[in-house]
């Protein structure tokens, strides 16, 4: 006797779901036994050229507990209808990951408004409108008692996210601003969500990715890191993603993973480090700068980028 699949009725969507991380996302959740929306416009890197076809025939080859879903989702119309598509073919809605990114990249001084726009729009507008159309439902189908237990507990809400969001990299403003957002989207979803049972967390993914592999190396250091990074396997990331979706990762919420091959990283989140209090009514100018050099200087971050905090060999 074998036992059932880990996530047997359960129902996903996963944007960008048809490449990349997305892809084999999609595959795992499918072979743990959920059924799954594979939500991709078929975009290239930039968010241009969308191609209905990606999704389709991925979809198609994951069998009959899949579909695609082409609309754009960076349009909030477009995530209601993803979940009433959840719903209709399969049943409900229990995961929401939120995949799907684009870049432009450019140093601020250089950046262009409509660039930020569209970023923004994609990474970080389209994963709320999803996580908002599909925790609408899950409360629902909370109180209709989804999945047989005393209470409902399939709810699930995954944010791929990025070093670059709070370590950050040379000109990526919007795209590390988008990233950096959904980290504050997945804690306030996991906040709002923790009566219902639902919980939210992030992943940040080291993998071969089409990010990685557009990376046009500076120097040496980025070179060895675009080397290093082409080797990682996507999978590590959607077993951890498929992880966080099972009964055994119920009480787990409202946290930030990192996943760089067979490694596995918790990474901590902004808390105060070290405090210090004015003598008398207010602080001046000179006793401001006495205690940051005094107290909190030994303390700062430093100013190293996401790559090289990480240019070491992953765990392969």
């Amino acid at each position: 006797m074998t036992d059932s699949p880990a996530l047997e009725g359960r129902v996903a969507i996963v944007t960008g779901g048809a490449r990349g991380i997305g892809s084999a996302i999609s595959e795992m959740l499918t072979a743990e036994g959920a059924s799954v929306i594979v939500a991709d416009s078929g975009v290239d890197i930039a968010g241009n050229d969308p191609d209905p076809s990606v999704a389709k025939a991925f979809a198609s080859g994951l069998g009959e507990r899949a579909a695609a879903y082409t609309e754009d989702m960076g349009v909030s119309a477009a995530a209601v209808q993803a979940v009433e598509m959840a719903v209709d073919t399969f049943g409900g809605i229990d995961i929401v990951v939120n995949n799907a990114a684009i870049l432009r990249d450019a140093f601020v001084f250089k950046g262009s408004p409509d660039d930020w726009d569209a970023v923004i729009r994609n990474n970080l507008s389209g994963p709320f409108y999803l996580v908002a159309a599909a925790t609408a439902v899950m409360r629902e189908q909370a109180r209709a008692g989804r999945g047989g237990g005393d209470a409902y507990t399939w709810g699930r809400l995954i944010n791929l996210v990025s070093t670059a969001g709070f370590i950050g990299n040379y000109g990526q403003a919007p795209y590390a601003a988008a990233k950096g957002g959904l980290i504050s989207l997945m804690r306030i979803a996991a906040l709002d969500m923790a009566r219902t049972g639902v919980t939210s967390n992030a992943v940040a993914p080291f993998a071969r990715t089409r990010v990685t592999e557009i990376i046009q190396p500076a120097n040496d250091e980025q070179e060895i890191y675009k080397e290093r990074a082409l080797k990682v396997d996507p999978q590590h990331v959607a077993r951890m993603t498929a992880w966080l979706c099972t009964d055994g990762a119920q009480d787990v919420t409202g946290q930030i993973f990192g996943v760089r091959g067979r490694e596995t990283m918790l990474f901590s989140q902004a808390r105060p480090v070290v405090t210090a209090i004015a003598d008398g009514d207010t602080w001046t100018m000179d006793t401001l700068t006495d205690t940051v050099n005094t107290h909190f200087r030994d303390h700062f971050a430093d100013m190293r980028t996401d790559l090289e905090v990480f240019n070491t060999d992953p765990a392969l």
